[in-house]
């Protein structure tokens, strides 16, 4: 196999050049993967300041535009099982950023509550958007189109899942 301008390519019997089907380069996968944690990788120093993660940043902001939630109404939205949510709520509990409180409609529910300083929190993190289109050097329009895509993409793959299998 050779490089060429178009990625890894194979001969066919007749000799002939033809792109690989399985070239690294040329999987979506592949591309989705390493845009996921390059990307993430540039929120960190925005975060910081605020001593949150990635993960903590998205309950945050779902918190931000839907508190009180309880811990099912956030797995939803965040698309997270429980169990992975239980650690981050803790240590933004531990950060003094939210509350987690029994549903006064039912008691087997944890509500999670922002406190003044969670609440207050938002402030700052509205810088993080127009600090994000500098570092990615994308304007509102590219960051929108490229949003559109990525949803239409999650919204088919869903749709695809085979429940346990």
């Amino acid at each position: 196999m050779a490089t060429g301008a178009e990625g890894v390519m194979a001969v066919d019997a007749e000799g002939e050049a033809v792109k690989d089907p399985l070239a690294l380069e040329s999987q979506v996968c592949f591309a989705l993967s390493l845009a996921s944690r390059s990307v993430i990788a540039a929120y960190r120093p925005a975060l910081e300041p605020l001593h949150l993660t990635h993960p903590q940043y998205l309950v945050m902001l779902a918190l931000w535009e839907r508190a009180p939630l309880s811990v099912k109404g956030l797995s939803g939205l965040l698309h997270l099982e429980p169990a992975t949510l239980s650690p981050l709520i803790k240590r933004l509990e531990a950060l003094g950023y939210v509350l987690r409180t029994r549903d006064s409609a039912d008691e087997r529910s944890l509500a999670i509550v922002l406190t003044d300083e969670g609440a207050a929190l938002r402030a700052e993190a509205e810088k993080i958007p127009a600090a994000m289109m500098r570092r990615l050097r994308m304007d509102e329009q590219e960051l929108t189109a490229l949003h559109a895509s990525m949803m239409k993409l999650i919204t088919v793959a869903l749709e695809d899942e085979v429940p346990g299998g």
